[in-house]
């Protein structure tokens, strides 16, 4: 026994050491020993734990070299979703200043306010990735996937050198990083270099090296693309006084031994994030990694959660992209393409020319405006770009070498006013540049976004029906209306990839469970534009029924509270498309139903009462207070105003209880909102 303690306490201090020389060589940059001591410490290691396998542990440095393929990546649930951030599309200056204008709009601001304090890093080109930490231990690495869920890829992450396997100091119980995985343009070199040398497939560029190398299902293969790492901010944590700002944030992951970026800084109002932008472009070329721009961020935690989200994007930061290189290529013809969402893009198809690394054959045009402002036409010698790197678009036209037999374009009348895939009417609304099919719920170009929507869990909350069943249940033509979904049987979901018997049973109870609904879900989940949560639980209070939505005009649409003419006229266009009317039809024959006049309750105790949340509630969600608060018939609201009846605030409530309180507004605790719902 007294010798197994010895070679523990060996294989502990050789660890701790080997771990210290890999954070100064692979994240500060300053080796304090030659390569040959490091080589001697390592093979000791090795030796004492081959010698003594029962004490290897997860967090051993010899545990990086990868191990055994995987079959598969597992899907990961994100407890904090990971978002994307609002790219700024103005590259100028005034990029910056527009971001400031909107973050000071939303916080209520005045122009004699004092300035915000903001902090800028750089935009790497890699991969999103998220770390978790438990007792300062690495548990789990997951990419991003679409935000909600991504993949396992631990065993890859735990590859790369600048990631520690084991937190320094007093870590948290958990800790969740987010960053990024890149390959640096020197290891990108060397291993292009070595695969040309042994007459092998090379690399396009680092980040697709970087994207590919961390989804391998074999990490002996990720370890040998040499990749590196950044972190820049937090997932879930447990057990941790997280600091004030996002730049103390930063520092205190430092600490903890995680690689964080040095080209960042931070500064009050828009000027020093200009300066930052500025002297990041100059230098763009000499940096050891690929970006694509910079990152503006509200620096105080708390104004970033007072700020709030929209969608998958916070309010609180901005990406600031930079100029792309350009060439001149001519433009062969116009295509369109029908998105995820209906949205008809015009795209030219172009002579093929080299751009920024690649060789370019079509290029977004955006919408008709754009094609118009620009005066783009079939045949015109035009300068291209990759904007933001990555999606190739036309800046300018070359007008003096115009041909005299270059062809106008107008997108409607090219299709004909009918969707391309699925023939419904393709229309531009009002206060929309991008046309659009109005056949959502029919449309193939749409039907993976459809179903998809329609199964979330603010809609039909179907659990199981994830973004990969829906890809399979479509590619394989299962599935070819929302109102298919319930024809399906345990059989045919169980003969799919990845779906056993007892995941198979489990979607059909989720499906069947589904059918009992509400009517302002249901509205919801039809995926009707511009109809939100909402907007769906406004619309269902106030006609009661589907059939008296169905029926409806723009005229009696706007007599809703909230809704105006834009959103009458999407529904209004969604409602008369006869492909919708069928999916509908087709959706209630199956089964799906909900009690008619559910959700007016305009006799309940809240009846008429716009309600305002602030703050943390103390063992209640937002999401719960909400539900609470409509179902006693009342409104929740997302800023205070003259109208708001209470404002409902809680621990760290911000600049709404302020206003509340400027304004007279009748102010709650949660106490005092269990009251109000209990008279």
């Amino acid at each position: 026994m007294d010798n197994i303690q010895q070679v523990a306490g060996q294989i502990a201090a050789l660890r701790k050491q080997i771990a210290q020389y890999d954070h100064e060589y692979y994240v500060l940059d300053a080796p304090s020993v030659p390569d040959s001591e490091y080589d001697r410490l390592f093979r000791e290691l090795q030796a004492l734990e081959q010698a003594h396998p029962e004490l290897i542990d997860s967090d051993s440095p010899t545990q990086r070299v990868g191990g055994a393929p995987l079959p598969e990546l597992l899907p990961v649930r994100h407890r904090i979703p990971m978002l994307s951030i609002e790219t700024e599309t103005d590259i100028t200056p005034n990029g910056a200043r527009a971001f400031d204008a909107r973050v000071r709009k939303k916080l209520g601001l005045a122009d004699s306010d004092p300035p915000i304090e903001y902090a800028a890093e750089l935009k790497f080109d890699g991969l999103a990735i998220s770390l978790r930490y438990e007792n300062g231990l690495l548990v789990q690495a997951a990419t991003r996937g679409d935000g909600e869920v991504g993949e396992d890829v631990t065993q890859n992450i735990r590859t790369i050198r600048q990631v520690p396997l084991r937190l320094k100091g007093d870590a948290p119980e958990i800790l969740e990083v987010r960053g990024e995985v890149y390959m640096s343009r020197p290891d990108f070199e060397r291993y292009n270099e070595r695969q040309r040398a042994l007459g092998k497939q090379t690399l396009v560029n680092p980040r697709n090296g970087a994207a590919g190398a961390v989804r391998q299902l074999d990490s002996r293969l990720t370890a040998q693309r040499l990749l590196s790492c950044f972190v820049y901010g937090l997932g879930e944590t447990q057990g941790w006084n997280i600091p004030a700002s996002h730049n103390e944030v930063l520092d205190a992951l430092q600490r903890f031994g995680f690689p964080v970026c040095t080209e960042r800084t931070t500064g009050l109002g828009p000027e020093p994030l200009i300066a930052f932008h500025d002297a990041i472009a100059a230098k763009r070329d000499q940096l050891p990694y690929d970006i694509d721009g910079v990152v503006y961020k509200v620096n105080r935690l708390d104004l970033q959660r007072e700020l709030g989200f929209r969608s998958r994007e916070p309010h609180w930061a901005v990406a600031h992209k930079f100029p792309a290189q350009e060439a001149l290529t001519e433009v062969l013809a116009i295509d369109v393409q029908v998105g995820r969402t209906g949205a008809i893009t015009p795209v030219a198809r172009l002579k093929p020319v080299f751009v920024g690394g690649v060789t370019v054959t079509n290029a977004t045009l955006h919408n008709q405006d754009e094609i118009d402002r620009k005066d783009i036409r079939i045949g015109d010698t035009v300068s291209v770009r990759r904007a933001g790197d990555v999606i190739p678009e036309i800046v300018s036209v070359l007008k003096e070498r115009r041909p005299e037999n270059a062809l106008s374009y107008n997108l409607l009348n090219a299709v004909n006013h009918q969707c391309p895939v699925c023939g419904s009417h393709a229309v531009r609304l009002e206060d929309e540049v991008v046309a659009r099919c109005t056949g959502g719920l029919f449309c193939a170009a749409q039907r993976k976004q459809a179903i998809l929507h329609f199964a979330s869990r603010r809609a039909m909350d179907i659990e199981g029906l994830g973004e990969k069943l829906v890809d399979q249940l479509v590619d394989a033509g299962l599935v070819h209306s929302l109102a298919d979904i319930y024809k399906l049987d345990v059989q045919t979901l169980a003969n799919l990839d990845r779906m056993a018997g007892k995941s198979a049973q489990n979607l059909i109870e989720a499906l069947q469970r589904s059918k009992q609904t509400t009517l302002a879900r249901f509205i919801y989940a039809l995926g009707i534009r511009n109809v939100g949560e909402a907007t769906a639980k406004d619309l269902a209070r106030h006609f009661g029924s589907l059939q008296g939505l169905l029926a409806t005009n723009a005229e009696a649409l706007q007599q809703v509270p909230d809704v105006g003419p834009v959103i009458a006229d999407s529904i209004v266009q969604f409602m008369a498309e006869t492909h919708n009317q069928e999916v509908i039809n087709a959706l209630v024959a199956a089964g799906v139903h909900w009690e008619e006049g559910a959700g007016s309750n305009t006799n309940g105790l809240l009846s008429g009462k716009t309600l305002v949340l602030t703050g943390t509630l103390p063992n209640m969600s937002r999401d719960e207070a909400k539900a609470l608060i409509e179902a006693a018939g009342g409104k929740v609201a997302g800023s205070v105003s003259r109208k708001t009846d209470y404002v409902v605030a809680g621990a760290e409530a911000g600049s709404k209880l302020e206003k509340a309180q400027a304004l007279g507004v009748s102010i709650l605790d949660k106490a005092g909102l269990l009251a109000l719902l209990s008279q």
